[in-house]
């Protein structure tokens, strides 16, 4: 019996109770209105520029410090539309 079985053996003698994971609460909101997402980088979120995300989404954005924070579902649509095809 190697190492990664016996840690196999001892993992589920202790139970389920690290395998179940807790849902987590965000602290920042998507900045994007509209957007029930949570914008902490813990859970993807990125930040944009103002510019980059008043050409997405318009002047509707929340500003924090000269950028906006967006969860990671607005950051892929923002990064799928402003993907280059000539940059490959």
């Amino acid at each position: 019996m190697g190492f990664k079985a016996r840690a196999r053996a001892n993992d589920s003698k202790a139970g389920d109770d690290r395998k179940k994971k807790d849902v987590k609460e965000g602290k920042d909101p998507c900045g994007v209105n509209g957007c029930d997402g949570w914008a902490d980088s813990t859970m993807g979120g990125r930040s944009l520029s103002v510019s980059d995300a008043e050409d997405m989404w318009g002047k509707s954005v929340v500003v924090r410090k000269n950028r906006v924070r967006v969860c990671k579902s607005c950051y892929r649509s923002w990064k799928k539309t402003n993907k280059q095809d000539d940059y490959y």
